[in-house]
């Protein structure tokens, strides 16, 4: 029965016990696929990511699950692998290959530490949501949003609601067997101002209720806002996500270009590394 090795990091934080966990097993060759799923849910984090070797351009491949799903992109398990991967390497620049393309992050340093990291996210598809509005709405508690839902997909799919305030937004209670939706990895609620905005993202059909700190979520929050008007394209934003489940995290996102033409979108944060492990599994 092979070992598999696995680090555990806390992304979108600088500190221990705080930010959002995830596991990455270096080195997955070794690991059936039919065990992959499993051993995601034993573990239940937001995310698990397996390390492959490269198939393409990329330093290595990664495949990605939640307890529920394996996704082709996610945010915070790109960033925590990048940490993960780059540290021992010295490696100013990582190229990870994912389902949704070849993701690069940019690291920083301080001293010899990693202490920041910046994603080139895929372009998001942008369109509006043909669900049941009134639905959603009724299943997160609110009235309605203060700009259009849309759905955004960049290898995750999320539909968008803004609400009138943050206090509005750390006042959810929402219906959770009621807000899974099939057809989307989350909902993300938000509200704020210029440059600083709160966020919560609820995925119960991803068997997540609530994530502590969504990349995938905030390279697209950044786009929606841009599109109306609520920020400048190349404006960089501060999105606070995590507090009310104790987890709390900061991500940085910008977007440049224009409503008809997004150029790039950029995700960023820090990332530690808390613990290292080993599971035996067939």
């Amino acid at each position: 029965m092979p070992t598999l090795r696995y680090v555990l990091a806390d992304v979108f934080t600088d500190r221990p016990l705080a930010g959002n966990q995830l596991a990455v097993f270096t080195d997955a060759r070794t690991l059936a696929e039919d065990s992959m799923q499993p051993l995601a849910r034993e573990l239940n984090l937001s995310e698990t990511v397996y390390v492959l070797p490269a198939e393409g351009e990329g330093h290595a491949r990664i495949r990605i699950f939640t307890p529920a799903r394996e996704l082709p992109f996610a945010g915070h398990p790109v960033l925590g692998t990048a940490f993960v991967l780059a540290a021992p390497l010295q490696l100013d620049e990582i190229r990870l290959e994912t389902g949704s393309g070849v993701v690069p992050v940019r690291l920083e340093r301080d001293g010899q530490r990693l202490s920041f990291g910046r994603m080139a996210q895929p372009i998001p598809k942008v369109t509006p949501f043909d669900g049941d509005e009134e639905a959603l709405l009724e299943a997160l508690g609110v009235e309605r949003s203060e700009l259009p839902v849309e759905v955004y997909d960049n290898g995750a799919v999320f539909a968008y609601v803004a609400l009138p305030s943050r206090e509005a937004v750390a006042g959810l209670t929402p219906d959770f067997n009621a807000l899974a939706q099939p057809d989307l990895v989350g909902v993300m609620c938000f509200a704020g101002a210029g440059s600083s905005w709160k966020a919560r993202m609820f995925a119960p059909g991803s068997g997540v209720a609530e994530d502590p700190g969504t990349g995938s979520a905030a390279g697209p929050l950044a786009v929606h806002l841009a599109r109306h008007g609520r920020i400048g394209f190349g404006e960089e934003i501060v999105i606070e996500q995590g507090a009310e489940i104790g987890r709390p995290c900061t991500l940085h996102a910008r977007v440049d270009g224009s409503a008809d033409a997004i150029e790039r979108v950029e995700v960023g944060g820090s990332a530690v590394i808390v613990a290292r492990g080993e599971f035996k599994v067939p």
